[in-house]
């Protein structure tokens, strides 16, 4: 969805996601977001009567649904689908925006969860949802390819913290070498897993 076709709640559920991959929970206060979203700052008690963790928790919501959608796309993108190469196309989109970028932003379902998830109840059920929901498609993805169906989540999970971990390594080292090594060596495992 283009910026332009956003109206003012959803540019600011959006920018908050943005800025919390960028700077974490703490550091987004709502004049910047509503500032980056080139909304009115009386427009975030409109549409966030519950403040800064109700638009926490809506932008960490929006992340994951994000991602979820991203897992279509990707198969879409896959001459012919498989596991690793499922993995390493979640990978190449880190790696192709640690190119162009820099190293500045991660995921803001992460950063909340490190941020939140242990002094906000609500914050952490948003994060755990998000990562649900990340989940759910890539464990459908693998099982449409033929891996077991009990084994589908369990590898989808071992996917989605393995990237989560290399992105964590990747800002750190400011250098894509653990996104690549996550995805050349778990890639032949993942294919592995197919019946």
């Amino acid at each position: 969805m283009a910026g332009s076709e956003r109206g003012p709640r959803e540019r600011m559920v959006f920018s908050a996601a943005q800025l919390i991959r960028r700077e974490g929970v703490g550091a987004t206060g709502m004049r910047e977001v509503a500032a980056h979203a080139g909304a009115p700052r009386g427009s975030l008690q409109h549409y966030f009567p519950n403040g800064k963790e109700q638009l926490v928790n809506e932008a960490v919501v929006w992340a994951g649904n994000y991602a979820a959608k991203r897992v279509a796309r990707f198969l879409a993108a896959l001459p012919e689908p498989t596991p690793g190469g499922l993995f390493a196309a979640m990978v190449g989109q880190w790696t192709d925006e640690y190119a162009a970028d820099g190293f500045d932003a991660g995921c803001p379902v992460a950063a909340a969860s490190v941020d939140c998830a242990r002094t906000t109840e609500s914050t952490r059920k948003a994060t755990a949802a998000a990562f649900a929901a990340w989940t759910a498609p890539v464990a459908a993805a693998l099982t449409g390819m033929g891996v077991p169906e009990d084994r589908s989540v369990p590898l989808a999970t071992l996917m989605i913290s393995t990237l989560e971990g290399a992105i964590l390594i990747a800002r750190a080292e400011r250098d894509v070498r653990a996104l690549t090594t996550a995805a050349r060596e778990l890639g032949p495992l993942l294919d592995a897993a197919r019946a």
